[in-house]
């Protein structure tokens, strides 16, 4: 399977397509949408995409907190290759990506269903269980070697 992944300019034909995957897969389950302020703000974000034969079929997108840590959100892939390797190479790249931007530090809030993916690619969790968006979530960070 090749994937192949790439930076997604906001508010161009792909970021749509990448938001519909977000709201397939992150917000319609819980009964969620997105606002137009929620999607105004994602200007000053990073957007990475992976594509197979040219369809999007997942995304993450990194938020810029300070000149050297950046928080990984709304990641999503599509639920017909779930369990692929697709978050696995979205996330690996991600990771190069920051680096490449000289940011030293990934932090995001997992889901806790998705904490044992996170902690295979050698994120930590910092602090406790919270909720966020109704489900329990857990800080995590790496830091960027």
């Amino acid at each position: 399977m090749r994937i192949e992944i790439k930076e997604i300019k906001f508010d161009s034909p792909e970021y749509r397509d990448e938001v519909e995957l977000r709201d397939k897969i992150l917000r319609k389950p819980l009964g969620l949408s997105f606002t137009e302020e929620q999607l105004k703000a994602e200007i000053e974000e990073y957007h990475l995409g992976a594509y197979l034969s040219g369809k999007l079929i997942g995304c993450l997108l990194f938020k810029p907190l300070d000149n050297k840590t950046v928080k990984m959100r709304q990641v999503a892939v599509d639920e017909t290759i779930q369990g692929k390797g697709v978050g696995k190479k979205l996330v690996e790249f991600s990771e190069k990506f920051a680096f490449e931007k000289g940011y030293l530090e990934i932090i995001l809030n997992a889901r806790d269903t998705a904490v044992p993916f996170y902690l295979k690619s050698g994120y930590e969790v910092v602090g406790e269980m919270f909720i966020e968006v109704t489900i329990p979530h857990y800080k995590m960070r790496k830091l960027l070697k």
